[in-house]
């Protein structure tokens, strides 16, 4: 059997690399991690942890070379398949539903983990947005919520935030986010 290339496109799959897809990895998680993956494993994956027959894994190989297959929806297919054996084809159609929804339509997520801001972090109601970011874990560190502020990967309540320096003053129900997959909703 050959070993499987990461989603990194390079080395081997392997969790220690970070560059896997967990089997026990919750339907969306596993879906996005898929849609994740270079255009160049497609069809790779769909041979090697899909039971698609080799035949119409050719046939996609084949449209894909020729321009009438996009690979996005090839890349839908291969994370319907194997969201589909590890969880079950409803759990794998709602993960759908729900990248699209975030993804492409650019909508917030259905389900947003609750922050309880902590009131020592508060100095006359304001806090940093780099250190909420840490204290919610959304990053490891403030220098890397800075580096992302900086880079304008972050927003609150959906509007992006350039200023590494930005306080903010946290109201219950605002949503933190850090690109399309990291977010948090305040309770204050």
């Amino acid at each position: 059997m050959p070993l499987l290339e990461g989603l990194d496109g390079v080395q081997k799959m392997s969790k220690s690399l970070g560059n896997y897809v967990g089997i026990t990895d919750p339907p969306q998680e596993m879906y996005g991690k898929l849609m994740s993956l270079p255009d160049a494993l497609v069809v790779r994956y769909l041979e090697l942890v899909t039971p698609v027959p080799l035949a119409e894994v050719r046939a996609i190989a084949a449209g894909l070379q020729n321009g009438t297959l996009h690979p996005r929806d090839v890349k839908m297919r291969l994370a319907r398949e194997v969201v589909g054996q590890f969880h079950s084809p409803e759990a794998a159609a709602r993960a759908e539903a729900e990248f699209i929804r975030v993804f492409r339509e650019r909508e917030l997520p259905a389900e947003i983990p609750v922050f309880t801001v902590p009131k020592e972090i508060l100095e006359n109601g304001r806090v940093s947005l780099a250190r909420l970011l840490v204290a919610a874990g959304l990053v490891a560190s403030t220098s890397e919520a800075r580096r992302l502020i900086v880079q304008g990967g972050v927003r609150v309540n959906e509007e992006r935030v350039g200023d590494p320096g930005a306080r903010i003053v946290p109201v219950t129900g605002m949503v933190l986010s850090i690109g399309r997959r990291k977010f948090v909703r305040l309770n204050v």
